[in-house]
């Protein structure tokens, strides 16, 4: 008799196989989907941002339910129905549909919305149409969408690590990262807080965060400092952590108050390394790649480059946060890479860094620049190099100079000595400069910075940007808003990559256009180091030439008035008529009134009047045809035009703000007439957008009041005030509402 049981064994086992895969493949449970709601957000976001998808819908009556609408996913559902990528028979419009998986025919009806190529990539068949999209295949898909829609090359797909996710129970779709802070609404992600792994996210808003494949991640460049109950303060992308590191006393000494790189696993500090080397020196340029540190030539910056300060209260600061031509800044360095900036101290505001334009301000940068001194000149190259010019001699540098090519060029006049920069014209003639210049190889050609004593910086302000021959306290008005503006201007660091502050054109304020006077001197060192402040902090000490009768608000440039409280509308004058400026009838009354008495109302141009045609108006207002009228739709507060109406023979244009306005109605080809019969020509832009238009036949009549903006001081004004008898004070009391004078010393 045969022996069954081998027999058995060898055809039972594959059975035995078969029958248990077949029981995996019935009985495993499907890979989960993704939700309608999640799908959707992914969906309008590889189309349009978080607050397009917002704008779009401000109009639109949502389709869900009144009491259904705060949710996350409403908006973004309420998108794909407007625009016929979802359909609500299909798709009801409900928390129980948006909570549900997203079936294959549901992406196939959006993918065929969008091209019939990506339709196929949807992966729909008769047999799986109403059945989940698993994950997988979804951000497959997806992949596929992103490359097929216009705003797809918006979304961003790198490596980022979750530092943190919300603030507590109130901020659960907030979450900290290495690419700042993100919005994850619908995205359950406190289980990856401190991991790294791919993400997709469009601005803001992130969209994926996968999986994880390591539990290891490094956090660079952090700063740690002693917390409470033996924890330690972790700053880390915008936040702080409170963390556990398991290091006894003397290694958290060592780490305390320093930049660490902390290497952690499953969300626990194993180890830490100090980065202990520092250096300082002043800082002549910055961008977002480099630093350029005197003594010390161009750095790169680190990838991961934070910027702390460490002084008074600890905070997070940013990249233009770092003062050029200052040296309250310690380096922390590492591997050749500046890894951290701890800015110790406050910044005293002692000296200001001026990029120097060529002739005629139409450039910042110059071919080549000439030089020549009364004394010798010192000039030292970046590589160490130096070189002696003797007094009276010329010194050319061209853009082609190979020594500029390791950094900048510094040239040191000797016994305090002015340099000229012959190769440059100003009103003055030649101009010649206090303090050192310092020249650069750009793109563009040559950059040219002038470092020199604020103070004196100012002695060359206040004469370009007001006449001598102006009463001393008004001149002191000057001075004071002068140096305030100038204090917000070094801490705004606006041209930081070429290593200044300012430049020494209308842009900012001018610089040395007019020579020194004895009488500005006096009306800067009268007021030495005082600025003007709105509770303890520096103002927007804004000024302009002269006024229609009355100034603007704060909301001159379409900005919010609260922001700035001490720019009011005033009044230069009575209103016996009780003019209502932003009426219209009124202030064509008001501006037409060549009687109207204001402190400024003496000077020429504080009325005028010119004409202008549809011809004319063509040059800039295209797209509309014969232009047929122009109506003023609203004034802001002193009258100023805040929205105009052009029409045409075939459209409409509008126009939005002062700057706008004179630009579109301004022409060199118009003649001004001013208010004591004289004439001017060659005005690119209107004197101002304090304006009345009517029309005349075939020409448009401007009447005009004012030259500038028309927010903060009139210059005039001032010099009127002062000629009554007020002081520097009630001047700067009456223009700027609120403020009070402080000294700049001590400031942060």
């Amino acid at each position: 008799m045969k022996d069954w049981k081998p027999i058995c064994w060898i055809i039972g086992i594959p059975v035995l196989i078969v029958l248990l895969m077949i029981g995996i493949v019935i009985y495993e449970p499907i890979q989960n989907g993704i939700s309608r709601g999640e799908a959707a957000r992914a969906a309008v976001l590889a189309m349009v941002s978080r607050e397009e998808c917002e704008s779009f819908l401000e109009d639109k009556v949502s389709r869900f339910k009144a009491g259904d609408t705060d949710e996350w996913y409403v908006k973004y559902m309420d998108y794909l129905y407007e625009n016929g990528y979802l359909d609500e028979e299909r798709t009801p419009a409900d928390p129980e549909s948006a909570e549900g998986y997203i079936t294959y025919g549901e992406v196939e009806a959006l993918a065929g919305h969008i091209s019939g190529s990506l339709k196929n990539k949807a992966r729909a068949t008769v047999n799986n149409r109403d059945d989940a999209m698993p994950q997988d295949e979804w951000w497959l898909f997806y992949d596929s969408m992103l490359n097929a829609v216009d705003g797809g090359s918006q979304v961003r797909d790198e490596e980022i690590t979750i530092y943190q996710v919300g603030s507590g129970e109130e901020d659960p779709w907030t979450v900290y990262t290495s690419a700042g802070t993100l919005d994850c609404e619908g995205l359950t992600l406190k289980r990856y807080e401190d991991r790294k792994s791919r993400a997709l996210y469009r601005g803001t808003s992130l969209i994926l965060f996968e999986e994880p494949e390591s539990d290891q991640v490094v956090y660079e460049n952090v700063w740690i400092a002693e917390g409470d109950g033996g924890d330690c303060l972790v700053y880390v992308g915008g936040i702080t952590k409170t963390m556990k590191t398991g290091f006894d006393d003397k290694e958290k000494e060592e780490l305390y108050n320093n930049i660490v790189d902390l290497y952690l696993e499953n969300g626990r500090v194993r180890r830490a390394v100090v980065k202990k080397e520092r250096l300082s020196g002043r800082v002549l340029a910055v961008d977002q790649d480099s630093i350029e540190i005197e003594g010390y030539g161009e750095l790169p910056l680190s990838p991961t480059f934070q910027v702390f300060q460490t002084y008074g209260t600890f905070a997070r600061k940013q990249v233009k946060d770092i003062l050029v031509g200052y040296d309250n800044q310690e380096f922390v360095v590492s591997d050749g890479q500046v890894c951290a900036a701890l800015i110790v101290r406050a910044f005293d505001a002692d000296t200001i860094r001026v990029l120097l334009m060529d002739t005629g301000f139409h450039s910042l940068f110059h071919p080549s620049v000439t030089l020549k001194s009364g004394g010798d000149m010192t000039l030292t190259w970046a590589d160490g190099g130096t070189e002696t010019v003797k007094a009276g001699e010329e010194f050319t540098v061209s853009a082609e100079e190979s020594r500029l090519k390791s950094g900048r060029l510094i040239i040191q006049p000797a016994d305090g000595k002015e340099i000229s920069v012959t190769s440059i014209e100003r009103s003055q003639g030649t101009p010649s400069y206090e303090g050192r210049l310092e020249i650069s190889a750009e793109q563009d050609g040559l950059a040219l910075v002038n470092e020199l004593y604020l103070e004196d910086y100012l002695k060359r302000v206040v004469p370009s940007e007001m006449p001598a021959s102006y009463e001393k306290e008004a001149l002191k008005a000057q001075a004071v808003c002068a140096r305030t503006y100038a204090y917000r201007q070094i801490q705004a660091n606006g041209y930081s990559q070429y290593g200044a502050h300012v430049d020494d054109s209308t842009t900012y304020q001018v610089y040395n256009n007019i020579s020194t006077n004895s009488r500005t001197d006096a009306a800067v060192d009268e007021t030495y180091g005082q600025i003007l402040t709105y509770d303890g902090a520096p103002v927007e000490a804004f000024y302009f030439s002269t006024s229609c009768g009355a100034t603007a608000d704060g909301s001159i440039w379409g900005g919010d008035p609260d922001a700035v409280p001490y720019l009011k509308s005033k009044m230069l004058g009575s209103n016996p008529n009780g003019y209502d400026l932003r009426n219209n009838v009124d202030f064509y009354n008001f501006i037409r009134d060549k009687s109207y008495q204001a402190y400024d109302s003496d000077y020429a141009m504080f009325r005028w009047q010119t004409t202008t045609t549809s011809e004319i108006l063509e040059q800039k207002v295209t797209g509309i045809g014969t232009v047929e009228n122009i109506t003023v739709k609203s004034r802001g507060a002193g009258g100023v035009v805040r929205e105009l109406e052009i029409t045409g023979s075939e459209g409409v244009k509008v126009l939005n703000g002062q700057s706008q306005v004179r630009s579109i109605l301004g022409s060199s080809s118009l003649k001004i007439r001013r208010k004591d019969g004289t004439t001017m020509t060659g005005q690119e832009t209107l004197p101002s957008a304090f304006i009345a238009i009517e029309k005349d036949g075939d020409v448009f009549r401007i009447y005009g009041g004012g030259y500038g903006h028309g927010a903060g001081m009139s210059q005039n004004g001032a010099q009127g005030m002062a000629k009554k008898g007020s002081d520097y004070e009630e001047i700067l009391a009456f223009f700027y509402d609120g403020t009070e004078l402080a000294d700049v010393e001590g400031k942060d």
